[in-house]
């Protein structure tokens, strides 16, 4: 059965305005987790690890062998780029579990992705753009110092001068040679004092608020590091310093921990004069079942900054998220797989890219905030098909809201063929859903759609 069948059909009684105003966790089509965030040339690339739909039951069952990428110009609609890197890519990672939390950023051209595998080490791979694809330019760990290496946090200063931070239940940094795949000096373990990172209450082995997932910026002219706190249930705390090594002053909790998630991992950028928390929760989960796998979600929430460079705290991850940092040009081709929110059906890399599939009766997807300027008169999509009897259903601001036309899809033998309706002159800015209809032997796949004015 699809993991979100269960789901929609359990809550059936949740209305549809309900869900028109879901928003977080911001993906739907997969299990994602531990959120790296890397702004590049206007648009957000979303690193994430990800969770396998058939892990094991129970707390602490991961089941992690690839890391994904999503990408947004808008924060709300996320499109699906699919696997970017495995643990395949490290010949040194033999194993098929531990693909933990990652972090990106780009040097003079190039892009690094630092990628932990549970047990063994910290790697490096390289590409030449932020989409892959990644080699591992060293075939061995970049950090392999003791059982505390995961998490890994990348960052560099205005002088040039990149740091490595990581660490459960300790926290290290080393600074990184100018090429990013070694350091140079020695492996610096943080003091760990509750004036640099919080007092822990009624905790036997570990004082402080540290515990892991630490998340390491500079915003103006201020250090901060973000961190996984307290354990279990995990919130975020931060400290903040006058140097990128410290000493740390712990400021407080971002967001308290919540009996809703075991865990979390913080993600911060600023983007188009905006600052955003990402993290995550265990909200499709416990759509499905009130018992606790480890099946995370990504979410994020929009924050302002105290006027002193500080992080107000946070309520618990919204379900209504964050509001559009842009619209949404529908005269241009977009692909399937950018959704802002969906119900039931998946996403797949092909050969030719990632496409939209397993699709049922009723699913849908909903685009954000798209700008229709003046009207519309036709829509296009590709669509592969080896049934008949199959219909995208074309509605404004709800599954159920004005219908601007219907493309009746015909049989393409499974190859991918553009097929196009005429549509209801409408304009201004919507909310857009993709209501897929067929009957009960109906099959098709989406790959991408556009408008004409």
């Amino acid at each position: 059965m699809k993991k979100y069948t269960l789901f929609f059909s359990t809550l059936f009684f949740i209305s549809v305005s309900f869900l028109c105003k879901a928003q977080n966790p911001i993906i739907q089509t997969k299990y994602t987790a531990d959120p790296a965030p890397f702004v590049y040339k206007d648009t957000v690339f979303l690193y994430v690890s990800h969770d396998e739909e058939d892990a094991g039951p129970g707390m602490g069952k991961f089941l992690m062998k690839d890391w994904l990428l999503y990408t947004s110009v808008d924060m709300v609609n996320w499109t699906d780029h699919g696997v970017v890197a495995s643990l395949k890519d490290f010949n040194w990672g033999k194993q098929d579990n531990g693909a933990w939390a990652p972090q990106c950023i780009e040097r003079n051209g190039k892009f690094y992705l630092y990628c932990p595998i549970h047990m063994i080490g910290i790697g490096v791979l390289v590409a030449d753009s932020p989409y892959g694809p990644f080699k591992d330019p060293l075939g061995k760990p970049l950090i392999k110092n003791s059982m505390d290496d995961i998490d890994p946090s990348v960052y560099i200063d205005d002088d040039k001068q990149a740091y490595l931070y990581w660490g459960n239940p300790k926290v290290y940094h080393v600074k990184l040679s100018e090429y990013m795949i070694s350091f140079k000096g020695d492996i610096v373990a943080e003091q760990m004092t509750i004036a640099e990172f919080g007092k822990r209450d009624g905790h036997q082995k570990r004082a402080t608020q540290y515990e892991e997932g630490p998340w390491f910026y500079k915003r103006n002219n201020l250090y901060y590091m973000a961190f996984a706190s307290t354990c279990c249930p995990e919130g975020i705390g931060y400290s903040m310093s006058k140097s990128p090594t410290g000493p740390w002053e712990y400021k407080g909790s971002i967001m308290d921990g919540d009996s809703r998630s075991s865990g979390n991992h913080p993600g911060i950028i600023d983007y188009k004069g905006k600052s955003y928390l990402f993290g995550f929760n265990f909200r499709l989960n416990f759509m499905i079942t009130d018992k606790h796998h480890e099946r995370r979600s990504v979410c994020v929430e929009e924050f302002q900054y105290n006027t002193d460079g500080t992080i107000p705290k946070l309520l618990w991850w919204s379900e209504t998220g964050v509001k559009p940092a842009g619209v949404l040009n529908p005269f241009i081709r977009t692909e399937a797989e950018t959704i802002a929110w969906s119900q039931g059906l998946k996403t797949i890399k092909g050969v030719n890219g990632m496409y939209v599939t397993d699709i049922d009766n009723g699913d849908y997807i909903k685009i954000q905030a798209v700008d229709f300027g003046k009207g519309a008169r036709k829509f296009e999509a590709s669509i592969a098909s080896v049934s008949p009897d199959a219909a995208i259903e074309i509605h404004l601001d709800s599954p159920t809201g004005a219908l601007l036309g219907v493309l009746k899809i015909k049989t393409t033998g499974g190859k991918w063929v553009s097929q196009s309706c005429t549509v209801k002159k409408h304009v201004g800015i919507h909310d857009l859903y993709f209501v897929f209809k067929r009957a009960s032997k109906g099959l098709f796949d989406y790959d991408w759609w556009k408008f004409t004015k």
